[in-house]
């Protein structure tokens, strides 16, 4: 394993975090734990520890992730463990505090390591965090909570806003290769000394663990996962990647990941150029240097229609194959909330985005290609796995 500094909290983070969604007992399975999915989750906890991977990370809004955690993590020597949940703020503090409470019951732990305010993704949730502040530096104090930090889905400036009060000690945040926007805040948390942990790198950052035969061949002689991870850890400014692994064996992959970081900007950048130019070819060079210039925000669009979502993920689609991740991000829309913001593009015909896209230079394509992207990926409504997120 290899560890890095996580900015101010000077803990020793593994450059692999273990994530505590996936392992758990499945959604809409039972609200009762069986013996088979605890042992599962026992299974890939040890797995980690064995790895040298000691940060676990979960959530009180990862239905049945605590109560599972709750019952292994206690039996395993605390020190050498980096244990941490997340809770949503809410404009009551004693809601927060009671939250908190039932996550420590439900861990059956004396402290937490890192506790993350679950979702800073606009402003009301970043002013409802405030409100909570007091409480939980007064844990702090207590020693009942070693870190505080918060997770996000949010807007960079949203995101920039949030690391400059200064209240925090690290951040959860999405940026990885299919999705660099987030870059500044990075920058941000760098001059706050603050640890920067990379959300579902694999998942999220483009469902790199399906079988895609042309982005494998693209990202030769590595897995689409190891370089996703390379590219990552290829800035010292990147301390962890969050992997959310289903069973034991899950970590295998990312173990060569961790082989390899020592020569991660050797090994990630070629294939990095080799993408981007991959891009130009499938959608042009003028559009995938210029397609989100000028683009609305998706409040500033008829219908809230997310028109830099969806265009991105036709690119990605055209270029690297990922259809599959396109249908299950562009069914989202409408349905994630401050998750996920924005619409689709189901009710297209109904609106006239002239206005709205006045400033790009691709204002008289635009339209066609969303319809285009809508043809595509529309299936299923889907709901985010966390119903309370």
């Amino acid at each position: 394993m290899r560890y890095r500094r996580f900015g101010k909290t000077e803990l020793r983070m593994p450059v692999i975090s273990c994530g505590g969604m996936r392992f758990q007992q499945p959604f809409g399975q039972s609200n009762r734990v069986t013996p088979e999915t605890q042992k599962n989750v026992e299974a890939c906890v040890h797995r980690a520890l064995e790895l040298g991977i000691t940060h676990i990370e979960t959530a009180r809004g990862y239905p049945l992730s605590e109560e599972q955690l709750g019952k292994v993590l206690p039996q395993l020597p605390r020190d050498g463990m980096i244990v941490q949940t997340k809770i949503v703020a809410s404009p009551d503090p004693k809601t927060f505090a009671d939250t908190f409470e039932e996550s420590m019951r439900t861990l059956n732990m004396d402290y937490i390591d890192l506790l993350g305010f679950h979702g800073i993704n606009n402003d009301e949730c970043l002013e409802h965090a405030m409100r909570c502040m007091d409480q939980a530096q007064a844990w702090k104090r207590e020693g009942r909570v070693r870190h505080i930090g918060f997770s996000t889905h949010a807007p960079t400036d949203v995101l920039v806003r949030t690391i400059e009060t200064d209240a925090f000690e690290y951040v959860n945040l999405h940026w990885y290769y299919i999705f660099q926007d987030n870059w500044p805040a990075i920058e941000a948390a760098t001059a706050h000394d603050m640890g920067v942990f990379i959300i579902s790198p694999n998942d999220k950052g483009g469902m790199l663990y399906l079988d895609n035969p042309r982005l494998a061949r693209l990202t030769e002689p590595l897995h689409p996962m190891v370089f996703n991870g390379l590219f990552c850890l290829a800035r010292p400014e990147v301390h962890t990647l969050s992997c959310g692994v289903a069973q034991p064996e899950d970590f295998d992959i990312h173990i060569e990941t961790v082989e390899k970081a020592d020569q991660a900007a050797e090994l990630a950048m070629p294939i990095a150029q080799l993408l981007d130019e991959e891009m130009a070819r499938a959608v042009g060079q003028e559009w995938a240097e210029t397609w989100h210039v000028g683009l609305p925000e998706w409040w500033e669009t008829p219908r809230n229609i997310n028109i830099p979502v969806i265009l991105r993920l036709r690119n990605l689609a055209l270029a690297y194959d990922m259809v599959e991740y396109g249908k299950m991000r562009y069914n989202l829309l409408g349905n994630a909330g401050h998750w996920f913001p924005g619409e689709n593009a189901s009710k297209l015909n109904d609106y006239d985005l002239t206005e709205c896209l006045a400033q790009s230079p691709h204002r008289d394509v635009i339209p066609e290609l969303l319809a285009e992207t809508h043809a595509m990926l529309v299936g299923e409504e889907r709901k985010r796995l966390q119903a309370d997120e």
